[in-house]
């Protein structure tokens, strides 16, 4: 038998990155990353009982799918919500509605998340009246900040 190639993954052998902010928590592995994957993008996700793992949001460059593995959720959607649960598939096309999982069962929601991975990206969080500016290949560039603070074009242009 040969040695597997680079693109042959286990996901046990995927580092495992978590993040928790207040109602917000998740662990991640990001799976695409780890198989090479540079234009489409697979995390496993898992989120506890009674969290999100991300704020509402939707992009402006990127297409996201996720497909329940195991738990219940509950899709936010723009402002419909509907139960989503192993074996559903969900396709968010670039744009709004903004979208959210929650997890408001007593057991953890796992699924997959799949994205494009086009840059320079551009993220909308209505909820909170925020954008996000990735651009980390071009030029190393990871931003989010409030639309209240926007300024005039020529500003700063004198």
């Amino acid at each position: 038998m040969i040695d597997r190639p680079k693109t042959v993954i286990a996901v046990a052998d995927v580092q495992e990155q978590s993040q928790d902010h207040g109602r917000f928590s998740m662990r991640r592995k990001r799976l695409g990353a780890a198989a090479g994957a540079e234009m489409i993008g697979c995390s496993l996700i898992e989120v506890s009982p009674g969290k999100s793992a991300f704020p509402t949001h939707y992009h402006l460059a990127n297409e996201e799918a996720l497909y329940v593995l195991e738990g219940e959720g509950v899709l936010r959607l723009g402002n419909e919500e509907t139960t989503i649960r192993p074996g559903d598939y969900v396709a968010f096309k670039v744009g709004p509605p903004g979208h959210r999982v929650d997890n408001r069962s007593a057991s953890t929601l796992r699924y997959l998340a799949i994205s494009t991975m086009i840059e320079p990206e551009v993220a909308v969080y209505p909820d909170s009246n925020k954008v996000g500016v990735l651009a980390r290949k071009a030029a190393g560039l990871v931003e989010v900040h409030s639309r209240a603070a926007k300024v005039d074009y020529w500003e700063g242009e004198e």
